[in-house]
């Protein structure tokens, strides 16, 4: 196995800090801490605190990104759309915190809708677009415009996670996670042709 590089044993330790207390917990002092290197040795790698945590971020909307390409080849349009939101709701249930970070705190540099969206900049919105814009195509979905249907979607799906998350399902994990797939099916229902 290839020895990990300074810069990869930061991101290790920031992400296991992360994923147990959130970005609070992530400072530079316990990420350095956990490598056994100085402080200071971690703005080689990384300029500031908030370029780590956005490394973080990224690295984990990358992975989820890769995720949902991987549900995008589905030939049932109905079926691909709600097989792409199901990685969506895995990352929120293992990641609270990366999923906080990336999807529910403002941020300068999060995409906005619709002009980043359109311009095909976020990896996940882009393949739900792409699908509705082929369900459109093939007459199975309602004319409309991909974009600010694929935004209802994931509105939707972002949505119910954050209630669930909040505490407001007294469902447990199974029950809600059957609970969001019906919904997204009702919702899926409500634009077919």
């Amino acid at each position: 196995m290839p020895r990990l590089t300074t810069a990869e044993k930061i991101r290790r330790a920031a992400l296991k800090l992360f994923e147990r207390g959130g970005a609070d917990a992530v400072s530079m002092r316990r990420v350095a801490d956990a490598v056994g290197i100085t402080p200071m040795a971690i703005y080689r790698h990384f300029p500031s605190r908030e370029a780590l945590l956005k490394r973080l971020s990224d690295d984990s909307f990358e992975a989820i990104a890769h995720e949902w390409a991987a549900h995008a080849t589905h030939p049932d349009v109905l079926e691909r759309l709600q097989a792409l939101l199901v990685p969506y709701l895995d990352y929120a249930l293992a990641n609270p915190h990366l999923f906080d970070h990336a999807f529910s705190l403002r941020r300068d540099d999060a995409r906005r809708f619709p002009e980043d969206f359109r311009e095909r900049q976020s990896p996940t919105l882009t393949v739900i677009a792409d699908a509705i814009d082929d369900g459109m195509r093939r007459g199975v979905l309602r004319k409309d415009d991909p974009w600010d249907v694929a935004m209802t979607l994931w509105a939707h799906s972002h949505g119910l996670i954050a209630l669930y998350r909040a505490g407001r399902f007294s469902y447990d994990e199974a029950q809600f996670r059957a609970f969001y797939l019906a919904s997204l099916r009702r919702v899926i229902d409500g634009i077919k042709a």
